[in-house]
């Protein structure tokens, strides 16, 4: 038992006592350190239940609370009546030991045991290389299902795509005209069209398989599905490097094989919510209190966005998955509501739908903004960034922010291999601890059950214990509020505490007892760390 989950118990046994049900307790960490280790506002939840002053109430809990040196040293009232409570040593160090015994699975849970969830992210059509656009919402969608699966849940990381329409007529048009370019043409390349040079690529291994034989060719189908096929390969490669692969690529236009979107349509017109006016096919969201009606099917004939994507989320929810999490990037916050509102509208509960919305990324190089664009190429790729700083920085940078704000990529502290880098700065604390316990066994120190953890009792030792055996909650908060971020911050936090106990405590000494203590500790260390950095999809290096 945790001394979190004593001190939990023992204040549900006098809210037993008084026959209080509808009370939840809530446990902070206080900011000052003199505030203890965990601090509670009950009391003065109870004020109006109990009729009584907040401070009299926290009197009364403190005089109740059996105080157990095996989890809680002394408990203390605080202003108009907070109670705060010191973890007794003997119980950091049980939970160190703890960390030593299962290791790996050190912050894994089975909380969502036998529960699905689905993770949709990247999704972008096959026109082109991912950008570091798309590498913000990769590297969020694949550490978030990381960080689901460490506490039980079953994960499917989905990608979903449309091949069909005036883009990817676009696209052919694009290659063709580069094709034609190969053959000594002189050809007026639109302004509109795709002009990266992946297309040139593209058209030059048409032309090295066909000469000139498609010179006349009209039909985009062949110059459409080489470009797509490419483009595809480059994606599921870029993704790949990045650190995990798709379990699952949905096309769009099996919805429309299926007669998925004409279901929808039919659905909602039965329900009085579809009108045809001015040559298009309206979804009226003015009657579920929008502001306004929007578009499902433009006079073309095209549907917009919102239509298919509809389709797509029904058949998520009839799949049967108890979390359902859209991973879509600022430029989707004024549609999704629209199409929420239209699968709710089918009857459909959208409760178990999540979006998430990671806003832009602005790289900046040498104090200039980089600008960014598919089609007029002056883009940066995600392979192209991770060819620059590596696999792991790029990770690293993209999950360092909350996803909610404006994420400014510094290439130039991205470059930098030295603790100033943040990445950099987490690692070396791991490959510090590799090389001292190699040092150990070199000197044949054997500290497996052999150590006394009681012999840790310095600032920097009890910290580092304490912040040690936070990381499960890390994991958790992180995980069920979709935050990679602060995940990111504790392994921070950690690798300051531990670089300040290397310096100020050293490890190999002559006493052999405090020795052994102390490589336990940093055993321990390593251990969260490696395993913060794998939910993280981030290497711990053993050397640097």
């Amino acid at each position: 038992m945790t001394s979190e989950q004593y001190v939990i118990q023992q204040l549900q046994a006098f809210l037993k006592k008084h026959r209080i049900q509808d009370i939840t307790i809530s446990l902070q960490k206080p900011k000052e350190e003199q505030f203890g280790d965990c601090s509670t506002n009950l009391a003065m939840q109870l004020a109006r239940h109990l009729h009584k002053k907040p401070l009299d109430i926290a009197t009364e809990i403190q005089q109740s609370f059996r105080i157990d040196l095996r989890y809680i040293s002394k408990v203390e009232i605080a202003g108009p009546g907070f109670l705060n409570f010191f973890v007794a040593n003997q119980n950091l160090y049980e939970q160190l030991s703890h960390i030593l015994k299962i290791g790996r699975q050190f912050g894994r849970s089975e909380q969502a045991a036998g529960k699905r969830a689905q993770i949709e992210f990247v999704s972008a059509n096959p026109t082109g290389p991912l950008t570091i656009g798309h590498g913000r919402g990769a590297v969020l969608g694949d550490t978030i299902a990381r960080l689901l699966q460490a506490i039980g849940y079953e994960v499917t990381r989905e990608y979903y795509f449309n091949n069909a329409g005036r883009q990817m007529r676009v696209l052919g048009e694009s290659v063709r005209l580069r094709y034609l370019e190969l053959l000594g043409q002189n050809i007026e390349f639109p302004g509109d069209h795709y002009q990266g040079q992946y297309i040139i690529d593209i058209a030059r291994t048409i032309y090295e398989e066909f000469g000139d034989r498609l010179q006349k060719e009209t039909d985009l189908t062949l110059f459409k599905d080489r470009a797509e096929q490419s483009i595809f390969d480059d994606i599921k490669h870029t993704i790949k490097r990045l650190g995990f692969e798709f379990d699952v690529f949905f096309n769009e236009r099996s919805l429309y094989e299926e007669g998925k979107i004409d279901a929808v349509v039919q659905g909602l017109r039965e329900k009085g919510l579809i009108e045809e006016r001015e040559g298009a096919t309206w979804f009226l969201t003015s009657k579920l209190g929008f502001d306004q009606d929007r578009v499902f099917i433009k006079s073309s004939g095209e549907p917009t966005y919102r239509l298919p994507d509809t389709a797509y989320h029904v058949e998520k929810i009839k799949s049967g998955y108890d979390l359902i999490i859209d991973i879509f990037g600022a430029d989707h916050i004024a549609t999704y509501p629209d199409v929420l509102a239209a699968v709710r509208a089918l009857g459909y509960d959208v409760d178990k739908i999540k979006v998430l919305i990671n806003q832009f990324v602005t790289l900046t190089e040498n104090g200039q903004k980089v600008k960014m664009s598919t089609r007029k190429a002056n883009f940066i790729t995600l392979d192209e960034l991770m060819d620059e700083v590596g696999v792991d920085v790029t990770r690293y940078f993209f999950l360092m922010r909350n996803m909610n704000a404006h994420l400014n990529f510094d290439l130039s502290l991205a470059r930098k291999q030295s603790d100033e880098n943040p990445v950099f700065y987490i690692q070396y604390a791991h490959a510090r601890i590799k090389s001292i316990m190699a040092l150990a066994v070199s000197k044949e120190l054997k500290w497996e059950n052999k150590a006394r953890p009681e012999m840790l009792k310095a600032e920097e030792e009890i910290n580092l214990i304490k912040h040690l055996i936070e990381f499960p909650k890390a994991v958790e908060g992180s995980a069920l509020n979709y935050e990679p971020h602060r995940l990111v911050n504790y392994l921070f936090d950690l690798a300051t505490l531990f670089h300040k106990f290397y310096t100020v405590c050293r490890v190999i000494t002559e006493d052999h007892e405090m020795t052994l203590a102390r490589l336990n500790l940093i055993d321990a260390t390593r251990i969260v760390i490696a395993n913060g950095l794998e939910l993280l999809g981030i290497s711990a290096p053993e050397h640097m």
